[in-house]
């Protein structure tokens, strides 16, 4: 597993200086009471406090500030379960450049507000991600406007790797770091980022057990489509794509474990944030968190000195939702 087994390169110090006058520089916070005696620190990477409430912001900033202006002109098209999109019409909308999210009729109203806010059109295109992902692809093609892939996209994983520099940066004694695993942008960039200056830090990939397209592809050696289920963690759904060519090859050579969480970790993960921590968390941003709260990855007893560090990637979640996870079933 290593950088020089990949057919492409990541430039992820330039998606850094493209992207800092877009994002936040997101802080971190040690959390004693989740870690084992004589282990090693745990530290929470709060990307939900990211200036659209996920790290999506990131790529989308670095892969639509490397459009030509001639594109940027005719406008973009993307499709999203929600963080992509609100990501996309944010930048959009500083870059003046006119933006259509087609997401799913299941799309979280937070994240679909927060779009049209941004100045975004937004088409409630099917009832899975999937067929979102078609209707924008065919608009994108009829109305000659640039498709900004979420995740297969090597300008969107040299972004999201950005928040591999600062985790190295911020943290020391970093020996490793847990991360949601989708379909790969981030915990791609973010390994990336990683063992291009540290091969001796190990990157936990943590996936929904109701949205682990990216798991069975790496199990089975190729991408594979999978019907979507209902999941708390909806920011992870959708595939991975058939074509995929470059999150797939990331994953495969340079994250070095793989775990899932069911709904009950994740709705537990969501609630500790918010009861213990007092942060918000959506689902797919409470995933690596669920991770550490099931035991679902063996931290190793380091010591003090050394630290493994916990990306909570979004929060973009309805106070509605919270308290109807946190209402006695």
């Amino acid at each position: 597993m290593a950088i020089d087994n990949l057919p492409f390169k990541l430039d992820i110090a330039q998606a850094r200086d493209a992207i800092t006058p877009y994002v936040r520089g997101t802080p971190v916070m040690r959390v004693r009471e989740l870690e084992d005696s004589g282990g090693s620190r745990v530290v929470l990477k709060l990307e939900n406090l990211q200036v659209t409430g996920s790290f999506k912001v990131r790529g989308a900033a670095n892969r639509l500030l490397a459009l030509s202006p001639k594109e940027m002109k005719r406008g973009v098209v993307a499709c999203s379960s929600g963080n992509h999109g609100r990501a996309v019409a944010y930048v959009a909308g500083l870059k003046g450049i006119p933006a259509v999210i087609c997401v799913p009729t299941w799309v979280d109203p937070v994240k679909k507000e927060g779009m049209e806010r941004a100045g975004a059109r937004v088409i409630l295109a099917g009832d899975s991600y999937d067929e979102a992902e078609n209707r924008a692809l065919a608009l994108a093609e009829q109305e000659e406007r640039a498709f900004i892939q979420p995740f297969d996209d090597p300008w969107i994983a040299a972004g999201q790797g950005t928040l591999g520099l600062e985790l190295l940066e911020e943290i020391p004694g970093l020996h490793t770091v847990l991360v949601p695993l989708s379909g790969g942008g981030l915990a791609g960039g973010i390994a990336y980022a990683i063992k291009e200056r540290r091969r001796d830090v190990r990157v936990v990939g943590v996936s929904a057990a109701r949205a682990r397209v990216m798991y069975e592809s790496l199990r089975v050696g190729k991408p594979v489509s999978m019907p979507e289920e209902e999941t708390l963690a909806e920011a992870l759904s959708g595939g991975i794509g058939l074509t995929n060519r470059f999150t797939l090859p990331l994953i495969r050579e340079l994250v070095d474990e793989h775990v899932l969480v069911d709904e009950e970790g994740i709705r537990d993960a969501m609630l500790y944030a918010s009861g213990s921590l007092h942060l918000l968390l959506e689902g797919g941003g409470a995933v690596a968190l669920a991770a550490v709260l099931g035991k679902r990855c063996h931290l190793e007893a380091r010591g003090d000195k050394a630290a493994v560090a916990v990306v909570l990637s979004g929060g973009n979640v309805s106070l509605t939702r919270l308290k109807a996870l946190s209402t006695p079933r």
